[in-house]
């Protein structure tokens, strides 16, 4: 399989071969899913907490002996079963992060590039570069690369004029290939890759 390879101005200027191992075959939602909620779920936050009876402000005492008086025995006023006691088995902070395998991260962004080729959403560039820090060449530059809405760029190094001009422009990532993931991958629109990225990437995924 061959894919065209173009310029800035979206001209062809060569092609490049594709392994039927990594961009063809059947693609597997289920290692894109797993992949996909494993980032979602080391990305958040976890600083969520409830006050215990050891927390909640209030008085510790005793409010009547235990016997004689008729009523219900009761150690202190912010046990859980009373209004603003604290809460039994709350939310604590927590990481909810979890370890994936590396064989279902590689097989997910094998799947996620296959998924965007079968789409036309996959675009390889001869370079990702700017000549200058400046949001309006960026601008111009993808969209004579066809680029409208969410997309991901992909480059071995990333050049840092350009990571400067387009890290203002909503919706537009610029990743190493050795940093891109399937979700970075699925949530964007249109892929733009440069072809020694995507040979890397055919080594790391083959």
């Amino acid at each position: 399989m061959q894919l065209d390879v173009v310029n800035n101005e979206n001209q062809k200027v060569g092609t490049v071969d594709l392994r039927d191992e990594v961009f063809g075959g059947r693609v597997n939602a289920d290692l894109i899913w797993e992949s996909v909620v494993h980032e979602n779920a080391s990305k958040r936050r976890g600083t969520h907490a409830t006050k215990n009876r050891a927390i909640v402000s209030g008085s510790g005492k005793k409010p009547w002996k235990q016997k004689g008086t008729g009523r219900a025995r009761v150690g202190d006023i912010r046990n859980p079963l009373w209004r603003h006691g604290g809460t039994v088995f709350g939310p604590q902070p927590r990481s909810y992060d979890f370890t994936l395998p590396k064989k279902v991260e590689r097989g997910a962004l094998r799947a996620a590039f296959a998924q965007k080729l079968k789409d036309g959403q996959l675009v390889v560039v001869e370079a990702l570069a700017a000549a200058e820090i400046k949001t309006k060449a960026a601008v111009e530059l993808l969209a004579a690369l066809g680029v409208t809405g969410k997309a991901v760029l992909i480059d071995v190094a990333v050049d840092e004029k350009l990571a400067r001009s387009v890290r203002n422009v909503r919706g537009i990532a610029l990743l190493s290939s050795a940093r891109v993931t399937a979700r970075d991958v699925m949530l964007a629109g249109r892929v733009v890759t440069t072809k020694a990225a995507l040979e890397r990437l055919q080594e790391a995924l083959g």
